[in-house]
């Protein structure tokens, strides 16, 4: 009898902290699991929003385009796991300006109430310019505006 006791003794605490220790491993490993899905989600759209910009420049910036204004609607997602997101962008240039180098316009999108946030990066040529814009992802007006102008350049921005 005296080893029954003992092995009631030694496994009734390991049974309890098993008890607490499983929900809280399950529940740890799901938070997880969920903030990578939903970054991954953001990254796809920040992917697609730069792709559909490089495009909408390298056809604007062919020698047979004239000048005008197009307007292409978002093609992401309104909402990722039924939270909205907004995107803004800065361009830069790779290297001295004087050289007319090629620029990179950087998108960092934000999933609203969660706080995730990625970015991607599109290289563009040397005739593009940035408006300030923001990208909201389930406005009626989200997209991605470009106008060309005579000279040549090319005036990009979030909005339809």
């Amino acid at each position: 009898m005296p080893h029954i006791t003992i092995e009631y003794v030694i496994m009734i605490p390991l049974m309890i902290l098993q008890i607490l220790l499983f929900p809280l491993t399950a529940s740890w490993l799901m938070n997880i699991w969920v903030d990578s899905r939903r970054t991954l989600a953001l990254q796809e759209a920040a992917n697609h929003l730069g792709s559909t910009i490089q495009q909408i420049y390298l056809s604007l910036n062919h020698t047979t385009i004239s000048a005008g204004i197009v307007t292409q609607k978002s093609n992401v997602p309104p909402f990722i796991e039924n939270y909205p997101y907004t995107g803004n962008a800065k361009l830069s240039t790779v290297l001295d300006p004087a050289l007319k180098s090629s620029k990179i316009l950087k998108i960092t999108l934000k999933l609203r109430n969660v706080g995730t946030i990625v970015a991607t990066s599109v290289i563009l040529g040397q005739m593009v310019q940035w408006q300030e814009s923001t990208f909201v992802s389930n406005s009626t007006n989200a997209g991605i505006r470009a106008e060309k102008f005579t000279n040549g350049t090319i005036s990009l921005s979030f909005g339809g």
